[in-house]
């Protein structure tokens, strides 16, 4: 299937390519701001539309007005492509009054209409507070600007409520579902129930934990993994690598790799010959940690659809911990003239039906465009 996907740029965007690259063999025809005026000729030729672009932080009349004209030039950009499906990127938020559910609504109607009069499908996705690696502080959740505030060692005023929460790939996950044609019109996919100071609480957890030993906090379910990950990604490259403490005396040395606070997860060793390169793929959720202990090397890491590629050079002669960031293409190459060895964890036990390990060039032959 091709899809054509608009706010490709953007938060949601961004996870839900790097789930459609990861889960499916949909080609994506990603559509940014710079993409805009093309809109007839990149949707002359889709299968299918998946509609995240819009604004959520804005005065109140461009919430309205610009979420209600993005609606009304994809559905005149449609306008001849009689069947093609539209899943829509809504909001929970919608009646409560505000101009962001306004303009959320309105452009739901604009979509719907304009689906009725080309025979084609609406499915409406009514999403929840979203959160996930690389939101923007300030804009796409609370939860980017409380990542942002325990990292910098700062204590936000909280306001505490209950609230829930989706991590974007959750949300991803609901949009593609929505394509299939059985998917009722309207859909509102679970979300996880918690409160704002339990988030803040966490964070501050992970953050006591991580930091100055590299341990591994305890993390009670998905939710709480998903919210480390997002974690990990805001300290990603700048605190990076973790330092180790090796323990030395007559006998040799020690060094405690792993210290993981509440899972056992997975732990092997492998040896690599010079010049070879390991690892070369990605992951949506599962952490993955890499400690050189014998030989030289260097790790590479590309956020997925980026180019920028952040070298890391590691030695046995001083373990560092280096956890991949999910989403982000990785691998390791021996630098060095002697076998290298390299001690590899996962936090859960690797599952032939569900690897969550997808293949992905780290280095890419050719730049392609920034989301």
């Amino acid at each position: 299937m091709k899809i054509l996907l608009t706010g490709a740029e953007g938060f949601l965007g961004w996870h839900l390519r790097c789930r459609v690259h990861a889960t499916t063999d949909h080609e994506v025809v990603p559509v940014g701001r710079a993409d805009w005026s093309r809109l007839a000729q990149l949707a002359a030729d889709v299968d299918a539309v998946i509609h995240v672009a819009g604004v959520n932080r804005a005065s109140d009349d461009e919430l309205v007005h610009v979420n209600v004209g993005l609606a009304h030039e994809l559905s005149d950009a449609l306008a001849e492509r009689r069947g093609v499906p539209v899943v829509f990127a809504n909001s929970i938020q919608v009646g409560n009054g505000t101009a962001y559910a306004e303009g959320k609504a309105r452009a739901a109607d604009v979509l719907r209409e304009a689906a009725v009069a080309r025979e084609a499908r609406f499915v409406d996705v009514l999403l929840p507070n979203l959160f996930g690696e690389h939101g923007r502080p300030g804009y796409n959740s609370f939860v980017a600007t409380f990542v942002d505030r325990v990292v910098a060692g700062d204590t936000p005023e909280i306001s505490d409520r209950p609230i829930e929460l989706l991590h974007a790939q959750g949300a991803a996950q609901a949009l593609l579902d929505a394509l299939a044609p059985d998917s009722p019109d309207s859909v509102r996919p679970a979300a996880h129930p918690t409160s704002v100071k339990a988030v803040w609480d966490a964070l501050e957890r992970f953050h006591a934990t991580y930091v100055p030993s590299a341990d591994v906090p305890a993390m009670e379910d998905d939710f709480e993994r998903d919210l480390f990950n997002t974690y990990r990604a805001a300290l990603f490259p700048a605190h990076y690598p973790l330092a180790l403490a090796p323990r030395s005396d007559q006998r040799g040395r020690l060094v405690e790799t792993v210290r993981s606070h509440g899972q056992g997860g997975q732990t092997f060793v492998s040896t690599t010959v010079p010049g070879v390169t390991r690892g070369i793929h990605y992951h949506l959720h599962k952490i993955e940690r890499f400690v050189v202990l014998d030989g030289e090397a260097v790790i590479r890491l590309r956020r997925m659809f980026h180019d920028e590629v952040v070298e890391l050079p590691v030695s046995g002669e001083e373990p560092v911990v280096v956890d991949m960031p999910t989403m982000w293409s990785h691998d390791i190459t021996n630098i060095g003239d002697r076998v290298l060895t390299t001690l590899f964890w996962t936090d859960s036990l690797f599952d032939p039906e569900a690897p969550d390990t997808i293949h992905e060039p780290v280095v890419r032959t050719a730049p392609q465009e920034t989301a």
